[in-house]
């Protein structure tokens, strides 16, 4: 799929049919900060679930924390108990899986979850730890020199930045 075909809408909506046929009675939804995160929220609300979802940093896991620094993402808030807990963990783009291990790494500092599945928006490729998404709306390549994140008007409404690196 090419960059410029990308429709975040239309892909939320494919990740929301996939989300819906992984998603089990007792499930969680977690969403990675930032992009993740409103993910999560958009589908806890189009899913219908009572219970809340939670967000994760991948901050204070990281393995380039000398390089990138602490960044002002939202802290880590998950409103349920994590041990033995189904979870759907939720991200905007899928690139190198560092995120990912860190994120997993946050969410053990909780507890032990009894089964961590991941859906993903865009996988974009470019793998260097061997993470895969369990649901992923679309596949894309795109140049090790451009970043892609999710972005969210103030009316709610998804889109792709695409930027240098």
């Amino acid at each position: 799929m090419s960059i410029l075909a990308l429709d975040a809408e239309g892909l939320y909506l494919e990740l929301l049919m996939g989300v819906r046929a992984l998603f089990r009675p007792g499930m969680h939804l977690v969403g990675i900060t930032s992009g993740g995160a409103w993910l999560a929220e958009r589908l806890q609300r189009d899913l219908s679930l009572p219970e809340p979802h939670g967000v994760i940093s991948s901050a204070l896991h990281r393995d380039d924390y000398a390089r990138r620094g602490m960044t002002v993402a939202a802290q880590t808030q998950i409103p349920f108990d994590v041990n033995n807990a189904s979870i759907i963990l939720l991200d905007d783009v899928l690139f190198t899986g560092r995120t990912i291990r860190a994120v997993i790494n946050e969410l053990f500092d909780f507890g032990r979850p009894a089964m961590v599945k991941l859906a993903v928006l865009v996988d974009r490729g470019g793998r260097e730890l061997p993470i895969q998404a369990d649901v992923c709306a679309a596949r894309i390549v795109l140049p090790a020199t451009q970043s892609l994140a999710l972005a969210r008007s103030d009316a709610g409404v998804f889109s792709f930045n695409v930027k240098a690196r």
